[in-house]
């Protein structure tokens, strides 16, 4: 189930498009469902194969699961496919490496939101670059607000602020600012010391709103 941050961030989403986001951001819960809840991590690999090859397949009909129902009923006729979708995999998949983590699953993560975010970008009609590295930048704080090992999570964090320094007073239109407001929390996550806020507090609604306004992702450094 997406946390309380991306929550709020779909209630901005036009009606019209909601549906399609929450299928996208379904799909991607989904997968993150089977990293939170695998106890053996060599099953891990396994259940986010399945979640893969049922995307991969979709195009033969899907089955009685009503996540990958939402794909084929609101994303494919936007012209997503399956086999888009199902490259989400790669990212999450390297959450099952053993710690520490190094860069290899770092850029698997930073990859996971490019792809996610150019994907809602293309749902909302307006492809934009600059939120594909928003999405990987909002990925990477992400993995590292679950990240139990400490190491991992100062590397993930590293990173992350060095794609906030380039993010940074970026501006985006209007339609896609449900999803770059995602990326404005990031960067607020940056800023701050551990341990991190929780998800959808007033200080963090605030932020998104604020970026909802204006548009502008806030300067970090």
């Amino acid at each position: 189930m997406p946390g309380a941050d991306l929550r709020l961030a779909l209630t901005y989403v036009r009606t019209a498009d909601r549906g399609a986001l929450e299928a996208l951001f379904g799909i991607d819960a989904a997968m993150a469902d089977v990293v939170r809840t695998t106890r053996e991590p060599q099953l891990g690999p396994i259940r986010l194969a399945w979640w893969r090859e049922r995307l991969e397949e979709l195009d033969g009909g899907a089955p009685a699961e009503p996540r990958l129902q939402a794909v084929q009923q609101e994303l494919n006729p936007r012209g997503v496919a399956g086999r888009d979708l199902a490259q989400l995999e790669t990212g999450w998949l390297r959450l099952f490496d053993p710690f520490p983590w190094g860069a290899e699953t770092a850029e698997a993560i930073w990859f996971r939101g490019n792809l996610l975010l150019g994907i809602g970008a293309k749902v909302l009609g307006q492809a934009d670059d600059r939120i594909q590295g928003a999405g990987g930048l909002w990925t990477l704080v992400d993995a590292a607000r679950h990240c139990s090992d400490e190491q991992s999570r100062a590397m993930l964090m590293e990173r992350a602020r060095k794609f906030a320094h380039g993010l940074g007073g970026a501006r985006f239109p209007a339609i896609l600012r449900p999803l770059s407001m995602l990326a404005a929390l990031a960067i607020r996550d940056c800023r701050r010391r551990q341990p991190f806020e929780p998800e959808g507090t007033p200080g963090r609604a605030l932020t998104m709103l604020g970026h909802r306004l204006s548009g502008r992702l806030p300067r970090y450094g």
